[in-house]
């Protein structure tokens, strides 16, 4: 049958009424809205992204606009919350959230480091996605030797500290890229990514490191479906392994998949604000929250605002990427379709 329909009810002279079956993404999407959690962390994530894009509209100054008579000053209302600031701070109410030590407004700074951790939570999925599932499919379709050798270069690669395994391939980017001869690779790459911000290297590392689970994940999700009916009829008709993988198999894994990557995004963003921290991450004067933090616990005990503030917008944003991601899990979950 085209449509399916379900009984409800018996109606007046004894006829059924009845209704269409809800389809799988309508009933995932009646749960997911009623996750009070996962809306919220959905409605942070789409003002997050809307304070990114706007962001030379909303911030009240440019990022890197330096004051230098106006460091460290702190607007009324941050002196009242931080009392131990009154013996010494000058108060500016110019600043809303304050300025940092050379004069630079915190607030402006911290709505233009969405753009970079936002960029992170989208790249490192991606990047994962492409890399993961092509990776994935082929081991865990073809089988055998084929899928044996793929799962020990994983393996391998799996078996590294993941952030500890970034940090030396971000060392290596800025130690081999630092001084390029002109009109060379190197110099090519160096140049591109001092126009990004310092952000080239931090996706070729977490591109390089993110991949190797969601493989693991696409191989076993593969190795579920692929001797299904539906995938014998496909062969029986004389479909190429191409576009058995791409048209039979990948639409009805990518559900997991995308939950699982969304999942990670969090661990995206903490690498990047980690990396940023220990001065690995984007180059000055490019807001990060992590640099922010970083140059903010230097005087933590003098000016709580400079590191609480960014460290705030960070435990937000990777607060709102697991309530969303929890709320995808479950909403997309076959075994609680039909449950409210």
């Amino acid at each position: 049958m085209s449509v399916q329909t379900e009984m409800l009810r018996v109606g007046a002279g004894g006829q059924p009424l009845t209704r269409k079956r809800e389809s799988l993404w309508a009933d995932a999407g009646r749960r997911l809205l009623r996750n009070k959690a996962a809306v919220m962390g959905g409605v942070i994530v789409i003002l997050l992204i809307l304070a990114a894009l706007l962001a030379p509209f909303i911030a009240p100054r440019p990022f890197a606009d330096q004051v230098l008579v106006d460091n460290n000053k702190v607007p009324d209302w941050v002196l009242a919350v931080f009392s131990n600031m009154k013996p010494y701070a000058q108060i500016s109410n110019d600043y809303p959230l304050g300025a940092d030590y050379v004069g630079r407004d915190l607030l402006s700074r911290i709505i233009y480091g969405a753009r970079i951790s936002l960029s992170v939570a989208f790249i490192g999925p991606i990047i994962s996605l492409l890399i993961g599932v092509a990776f994935g499919m082929v081991s865990g379709y073809f089988g055998g030797r084929v899928d044996n050798l793929m799962m020990r270069v994983v393996d391998v690669l799996y078996a590294f500290p993941t952030l500890l395994f970034i940090i030396l391939l971000m060392a290596f980017f800025r130690s081999t890229f630092a001084k390029p001869d002109p009109g060379s690779f190197a110099y090519g790459m160096s140049q591109l990514d001092a126009r990004l911000g310092g952000m080239l290297f931090i996706f070729m590392g977490i591109g390089l490191t993110a991949w190797e689970g969601m493989a693991r994940l696409t191989r076993g999700q593969v190795l579920s479906v692929r001797e299904k009916e539906y995938i014998e009829a496909a062969r029986t008709i004389g479909a190429g392994h191409v576009r058995i993988m791409f048209r039979h198999i990948l639409p009805n894994i990518v559900g997991p998949l995308v939950v699982a990557e969304t999942l990670t995004i969090p661990a995206y963003i903490s690498f990047e604000a980690f990396l940023s921290f220990i001065g690995l991450g984007v180059n000055p004067p490019t807001p990060s929250w992590g640099a922010m933090i970083s140059d903010g616990s230097q005087v933590i005990r003098t000016y709580p605002n400079q590191a609480v503030f960014p460290a705030l917008a960070l435990a937000i944003t990777m607060f709102a990427f697991n309530f969303l991601g929890d709320g995808l899990r479950d909403a997309l979950d076959p075994r609680l379709r039909g449950t409210q």
